[in-house]
């Protein structure tokens, strides 16, 4: 293979959007996924105002894969239900439909994609960067982004973060057709011990329940799906109603442990690290995948424009610190059993919290690139 001028280690949202990006501005791209074909994520599946507008810039249309729309929250647990609208309009898909179909994107835009190829190793070398694939093919390229999500190259583990002691699952269902209609248009989020999951509509009739537990309390429970879901049920009444009637779409939930949030990488050794392996903010927010698409395009823009990742990286976390530590304390709140409560009762007291904390853990225009 000839070597091109950048090898790109991910190819989710964020590696994805660097990818495009380079390649319609006319660099030689090899974009390597460890996946051979389509695979559900631990994901909430949520597409703020501002991931649309990114999606938008690259010439990409959530809606020609049937995308639905999300106009507001609800807050449910022990004192009830708060709803609020929110200060734009998502849409919903599914990474499993997202993930392939940006990359498929990133194909017809001139990128080389390597499918089911795993990294043994990203190094620097004289002439800049050596990635040894598991057939022990060598690529050799001018710069590396690594976009691995939250899965790490085995010699670049990441810290721990702020709150890193939660286990995520995620499951659809295919909810009875009443709770549906009362879901259409909303994502819910559901407070219970240890704990809270998030509840959308996604495409095909499907709604996306993904869910967070203390690792502590997983292992009380036996560390067994099947009761950790009967016990955020008991825990939450809203949550069961909406849960009645409804059939599982997969044999078992897709599952991940030891999620870093909090996490925003300050410094870089020359690789430019986007998405979940520059921060990690807590999933309540939906913001997860505007941060990957803002780091891969930036990423992008800024190594295009001849400067260097020991320049974007310490940028990045100067755009982005300030939210992932306010949605990091207010996590760590939600699955604390006292202070809980204190946040159920600000929500029914004042609605307009949740629009609040919607805006305050967004990207800020202001960093936003100019994508029209």
């Amino acid at each position: 293979m000839k070597s091109p001028d950048i090898v790109i280690v991910g190819g989710g949202v964020a590696g994805s959007a660097a990818a495009i990006t380079l390649a319609q501005a006319g660099r030689s791209v090899v974009l390597i996924e460890k996946e051979s074909r389509p695979q559900h994520k631990v994901c909430g599946e949520f597409l703020s105002r501002e991931a649309l507008v990114y999606l938008r810039s690259l010439g990409f249309e959530v809606s020609a894969f049937g995308a639905l729309p999300i106009s507001a929250v609800r807050l449910a647990g022990r004192l009830g239900v708060s709803e609020a609208p929110l200060p734009f309009t998502a849409m919903s898909l599914t990474r499993r439909r997202l993930d392939e179909e940006l990359l498929q994107f990133a194909e017809t835009s001139g990128v080389t994609v390597l499918r089911g190829r795993r990294v043994l190793s990203l190094a620097r070398d004289n002439a800049g960067w050596r990635v040894l694939l598991d057939d022990e093919t060598t690529i050799a390229a001018e710069a590396a982004f690594l976009a691995t999500g939250k899965h790490d190259l085995r010699e670049r583990p990441r810290p721990a973060g702020k709150q890193g002691d939660l286990i995520a699952f995620k499951m659809y269902w295919r909810l009875a057709p009443a709770q549906a209609e009362e879901l259409e248009g909303h994502v819910e989020l559901n407070l219970y011990r240890s704990g809270y999951a998030g509840l959308q509509p996604v495409e095909e009739g499907a709604a996306n329940l993904c869910c967070l537990i203390r690792r502590e309390e997983y292992l009380r429970l036996g560390a067994r799906w099947d009761k950790l879901l009967v016990a955020m049920q008991q825990d939450c009444p809203h949550l069961r109603q909406r849960l009645q009637g409804a059939e599982p779409l997969l044999a078992k939930p897709v599952a991940v442990a030891a999620i870093p949030y909090g996490f925003v990488r300050e410094r870089s050794d020359g690789v430019w690290a986007l998405g979940d392996q520059a921060a990690v903010i807590p999933s309540f927010t939906g913001d997860g995948m505007s941060i990957a698409l803002h780091s891969g395009q930036l990423a992008a823009v800024m190594y295009l424009q001849g400067e260097t990742a020991e320049s974007f990286q310490p940028r990045l976390q100067g755009e982005l610190s300030r939210q992932v530590s306010l949605a990091t304390a207010l996590s760590q709140a939600m699955v604390s059993q006292r202070r809980r409560m204190l946040v159920e009762a600000a929500v029914r007291l004042w609605p307009g919290v949740l629009r609040q904390v919607a805006v305050r853990t967004r990207i800020r225009p202001g960093v936003m690139l100019n994508c029209s």
